[in-house]
């Protein structure tokens, strides 16, 4: 019964090939577009969360201003509440904290020679490498020695580097000029591959004292990066930096505290919340396709139940059961979505690839999307298939003989 019943299907789709194409199209489209749209989102999920694990290990942020919510956007930034003297006793005072950097950051024009660029000047400590993993390409980071004596000195990201002294320049021991003061580069860091706005591949690093004498004009910080020990330290480093900055700021109603700790787990877990969302809204928007795509193989069932009418009057009248009729043309349904989704599937991996490719986004095709697909294309093909199937059987044998 099986063989004959995927033989009579097969020869009711090709009887028509143009009009199952046509039909099965919308289905190809819908899986398609949602494997592409998860693949793209998934992508962009674990893209962001490894370009927050680049930028330091087990890490603490500190940030001036009082909250204002949860979340990665607290803070007033540009709030003066954060000093050297807080900085000092939490490298001192906090036990689970292996290492503190604070950061005076700030945008300025920088020039070398003929060329100028825009980009983020951070007033630093040597400890700096060690809390945001930054590695030196050429040259030598800051040390102890050019912070006590608020050195002229810089340190470039390899981006900055281009854009200064061209492509894979060596520039150590050449001259800049951030906001018009003079500074000699003594390093570059390595490439880590960053984009957007705050990349850090197109910082400038300063001594911390040189930019609070020279650019920023004050002793505020505009934030503190400490490591903690351990992943495991996390959680209680960060409460003891709570517990001392409230202590040090006189304040006795955490509520009230004017400064923001975030951890790199909070923040991962923030950036992952937003991109999933944002994934489950581009798959809801591609998955209406695929519901025009089921009311599209409903139309097509409904109208060939029309047009097999008498077919379906002789089956009948010579003893066929309701219930193999009924599973015939579910059966077309069904291979129809089936082969769709097939289709879809490929064409959804072809799209990510492309997207990666020449669009230069990251994307990721996971194996639980194409399951997904697979489902929701057998289910499409179940759901809408049943009622076509079912009005099919439930046919007169003499009134289906008699329909002209």
């Amino acid at each position: 019964m099986l063989l004959d019943l995927l033989k009579e299907t097969l020869w009711s789709l090709t009887g028509n090939k143009i009009r199952s194409s046509l039909t099965m199209l919308g289905i190809v489209i819908g899986i398609a577009s949602v494997i592409a749209m998860v693949a793209i989102g998934q992508g962009a999920q674990n893209s962001i969360a490894k370009s927050i694990e680049s930028i330091g290990s087990n890490l603490i942020i500190i940030m001036p201003g009082a909250a204002r919510g949860s979340g990665i956007s607290q803070g007033r930034g540009s709030a003066e509440t954060l000093t050297m003297e807080d900085v000092n006793a939490i490298s001192t005072q906090v036990s689970d904290i292996s290492a503190v950097a604070p950061e005076v950051s700030r945008r300025y024009q920088i020039t070398a020679g003929g060329n100028n660029t825009n980009t983020q000047v951070v007033g630093t400590l040597p400890a700096y490498t060690e809390v945001r993993n930054v590695q030196i390409d050429l040259g030598s980071f800051l040390n102890a020695q050019q912070v006590q004596t608020s050195s002229k000195v810089a340190v470039l990201g390899a981006t900055a580097r281009d854009d200064l002294f061209g492509a894979n320049a060596n520039p150590i021991g050449q001259a800049i000029r951030v906001n018009g003061v003079g500074f000699t580069v003594i390093g570059v860091t390595v490439l880590k591959g960053g984009a957007g706005f705050n990349n850090p591949d197109d910082y400038v690093y300063v001594p911390i004292s040189t930019d609070q004498h020279y650019l920023a004009g004050n002793n505020f910080v505009s934030d503190i990066s400490a490591a903690a020990t351990s992943p495991d330290t996390i959680a209680a480093a960060q409460q003891e930096v709570t517990d001392l900055l409230l202590t040090r700021h006189k304040i006795t109603d955490p509520t009230q505290a004017d400064f923001n700790i975030l951890n790199q787990a909070d923040i991962i877990s923030t950036a992952s919340s937003v991109t999933s969302t944002f994934t489950t809204l581009l798959a809801s928007i591609a998955g209406i396709s695929l519901l025009v795509g089921g009311i599209g193989i409903m139309n097509m069932m409904l109208t060939t139940v029309t047009e097999r009418t008498r077919e379906i009057g002789l089956r009948k009248a010579v003893g066929v059961r309701r219930i193999y009729i009924n599973m015939q043309f579910l059966a077309e349904a069904v291979v129809l979505t089936f082969l769709g989704g097939i289709i879809g599937i490929i064409l959804g991996w072809l799209m990510s690839m492309l997207a990666s490719h020449f669009l230069n986004m990251t994307t990721q095709v996971s194996v639980s999307a194409i399951l997904l697909a697979f489902g929701v294309s057998a289910g499409i093909g179940i759901i809408f298939g049943f009622y076509p199937a079912r009005r099919a059987a439930a046919l007169s044998p003499i009134e289906a003989l008699r329909y002209e």
